[in-house]
């Protein structure tokens, strides 16, 4: 199967995977290769305008992290922090992160 796009970590993204057990590490890897090959909502599922998450599902505690496309780099996808959901809906304190974080991030691009 093709690639359909590669994944970078920003540093909240990487601190919040190395808060995570090794096991609940490796699945959230796992789901975020399989997104990359397959379209499903269920790994990877638009939020807004701008941003997306990576759903991970592990030993009953739901996992996400937020990202977004870089488009001058067209397919990569970025992702900026994450958390562990306990209810249904996300957090809009999240969402409004991860959008200035995508703004940091494309602010210093250019």
């Amino acid at each position: 199967m093709t690639q359909k796009f590669s994944v970078e970590f920003l540093p909240e993204a990487v601190e919040f995977m190395d808060t995570l057990d090794t096991k609940a590490q490796e699945k959230i890897y796992y789901n975020i290769r399989k997104a990359q090959v397959t379209n499903d909502p269920e790994l990877f599922k638009k939020l807004n305008n701008t941003i997306w998450e990576f759903r991970t599902l592990y030993n009953k505690t739901y996992y996400r992290l937020f990202a977004f496309w870089n488009k001058k780099q067209n397919t990569v996808v970025v992702a900026t922090h994450g958390l562990i959901k306990k209810t249904g809906k996300t957090p809009q304190a999240d969402l409004d992160k991860a959008e200035r974080i995508r703004q940091q991030f494309l602010n210093e691009k250019k």
